[in-house]
Formats: C-alpha cells, sequence, structure tokens
C-alpha cells in the first residue's frame, strides 16, 4: 500500500476552550425573572446580586456568568423590554387607534411588577445616567415611533392636518394614563379609557 493510499489520521476531537461555560438558557430567564421580582419587593438600591440568586435558586456565580454588576443587569432588562416596542395599532381611525394604545397601555402599567419597578428606576435615573438613556430609550422613543405611524395614518386618512405634532400626540394619549395609573395610583373608572380617547381625538383635532 502506498503512502497515497493509506488512510488519513482521524483528526482529534476539538474541545471546547478551557474555562467555557454552557449558559443555560432556562437559568438565564429564572435569573430575568428573579430581578423583576427582586426590583418589585426591595427596589434597586438595596437590591443586591445575593438576593437574585436566591430568589432565582441559583449560586452568585451563575448570575456573575451573563452579568457583571446589577447595574448591567438591569440595562440589559430594560433595554430587551424596549426592542419588544409597542404594537402599531392599524384600526383604520384615529380614535381606534388611540383607544387600542390606551388598552395596552394601561394593561402595562397596571401589572403589579411594572407598577413598582418603574417608578423606582426613574427614581434611580437621577443617579444613574445609563438607567436613564435605557428608560428613555424603553418608555419614550419607541412609543414616540408607535405615535408618529398613528398621527401619520391619520393625516393621510384626513383626520388631522398637516404638520400635526406626533410628540403631543403621545402626550395626550399616554401622560394622563400615567398620572392617574403611577403617580396617583388611581383605580380606573368605568368607560375611562373610552373617555380619555375621545378627549385625545378631540385635543388633537383642536391643535393639528
Amino acid at each position: 500500500m502506498t503512502n497515497s493510499d493509506a488512510p488519513a489520521p482521524a483528526e482529534p476531537q476539538r474541545r471546547a476552550p478551557a474555562g467555557a461555560a454552557v449558559l443555560r438558557s432556562d437559568v438565564t430567564e429564572a435569573i430575568r425573572k428573579a430581578v423583576f421580582e427582586e426590583l418589585a419587593a426591595v427596589g434597586f438600591a438595596r437590591m443586591s446580586i445575593e438576593g437574585i440568586a436566591r430568589r432565582a435558586g441559583v449560586g452568585k456565580t451563575a448570575v456573575y456568568r451573563r452579568w457583571k454588576s446589577k447595574l448591567s443587569l438591569v440595562l440589559d432588562l430594560v433595554s430587551a423590554f424596549a426592542a419588544q416596542g409597542l404594537p402599531v395599532p392599524h384600526t383604520g381611525s384615529l380614535y381606534g387607534d388611540i383607544r387600542a394604545l390606551l388598552a395596552v397601555a394601561s394593561l402595562a402599567l397596571r401589572h403589579p411588577v411594572a407598577s413598582q419597578v418603574i417608578p423606582d428606576l426613574l427614581v434611580e435615573s437621577v443617579r444613574h445616567p445609563e438607567i436613564a438613556d435605557a428608560i428613555k430609550k424603553a418608555l419614550l422613543d419607541g412609543q414616540k415611533g408607535v405615535a408618529a405611524v398613528v398621527v401619520r395614518e391619520a393625516v393621510e386618512r384626513g383626520e388631522l392636518s398637516e404638520g400635526a405634532d406626533p410628540d403631543r400626540a403621545l402626550d395626550l394619549i399616554v401622560g394622563p394614563l400615567y398620572w392617574r395609573l403611577v403617580v396617583v395610583r388611581g383605580d380606573l373608572p368605568k368607560g375611562y379609557l373610552d373617555d380619555l380617547a375621545t378627549s385625545a381625538v378631540a385635543a388633537l383635532k383642536a391643535t393639528g
């Protein structure tokens, strides 16, 4: 048998680099869930990696493999929330679009975890510019994009005049709801969202 006929030597199996860890997705999700619960329970200032790990049922190492600090963990969660975005309604009318946005926003703001986490992070954003930037993207930038679509389509249908301001639309749509649910923490009377949508439409038509 010539050298050319000799079977090629078997290639050695490749091993994962020493120290490399496979990050299990179920553990990652358990940690993320624990962060929201810990934020709601004790707030950002008192939240600790130890508390998060204990609530998630994992060791601290599992948390530190994924995030270097509680700040980076919270920023990651806020950014993930921003990436989901709000659905853009296409109901065929300005009132229908605004009413649909109010329905989604009210559900989010009434969630027991969100109602605790959002105000706390807004307070912390004064001391942590990174949190302020992340919240801006999560709570403002995405919603501004949705409001811009709603206003543009209303202009195309002739419901609003050219030059209608999406920023003002967002203030009129979400501002009163946020004040009622997050600041005042009051209940929503029956028909409140319908009345708020009607008022927002009237105000937008009067101003643009």
